[in-house]
């Protein structure tokens, strides 16, 4: 049965005024920070709520707890990679061409859902869900399809020949999503003067002077 605080909730993110969601991005954007310096685990919504001097009482107006906090703002941002990527494949355009929109996006991605991709990548997934559940069966599923739509690219470049790989495409495909992964462990946008989508083009440019046939 839902709560009363649950059915006001609801009510308010129905309604979706500016205010309401302005205080929301607040408190995602304070839960991500905790998160990413304490862990997952290690982060309450007591925490959040003191981080933004609310009670929690009030913090659940907002939020129905921490783990649908991280879902919805990291479920969103892995499934809409993984079309994102899905499409980039099944558009127009040569391999190096689609590696490098491959790349770049995906730094963007992080830049905009910061820190909570981050937060995902560094944490287990079982941390954050229980294995079994339904939502980490999808987020499984969304990080399998980009996985492939990445080697499908490398693939690609190898069969018209611009490619030069000297091992199997999945082996080039995991190393370059690592790449830009590995950016979690330097990579704040409020501390690093150069964009994510510089950044995410100085990754394709490395990748491809090795990758592309002279």
């Amino acid at each position: 049965m839902t709560s009363g605080i649950g059915k006001r909730r609801k009510s308010a993110q129905d309604e979706g005024t500016a205010a309401y969601q302005e205080k929301r991005t607040e408190i995602v954007a304070a839960a991500g920070q905790l998160f990413k310096d304490h862990g997952y685990a290690g982060t309450s919504l007591a925490d959040v709520a003191e981080a933004l001097s609310m009670d929690r009482a009030s913090l659940y107006y907002y939020v129905g707890g921490k783990q649908e906090l991280f879902q919805d703002v990291v479920g969103g941002a892995v499934e809409r990679n993984a079309l994102s990527a899905e499409e980039i494949v099944a558009g127009p355009g040569t391999a190096p061409e689609k590696l490098r929109r491959l790349v770049v996006e995906l730094m963007v991605s992080y830049a905009e859902s910061y820190p909570f991709l981050y937060v995902y990548i560094q944490e287990h997934l079982g941390a954050v869900s229980p294995d079994r559940s339904a939502w980490a069966q999808r987020m499984r599923g969304y990080n399998k399809r980009y996985e492939n739509a990445v080697v499908a690219v490398v693939q690609a470049g190898v069969d018209e020949g611009t490619f030069a790989v000297g091992t199997q495409p999945w082996v080039i495909a995991y190393g370059i999503i690592g790449m830009v992964a590995w950016s979690n462990r330097w990579y704040r946008p409020e501390d690093t003067a150069i964009p994510a989508r510089e950044i995410g083009e100085a990754y394709a440019d490395t990748l491809l002077n090795g990758l592309q046939v002279r």
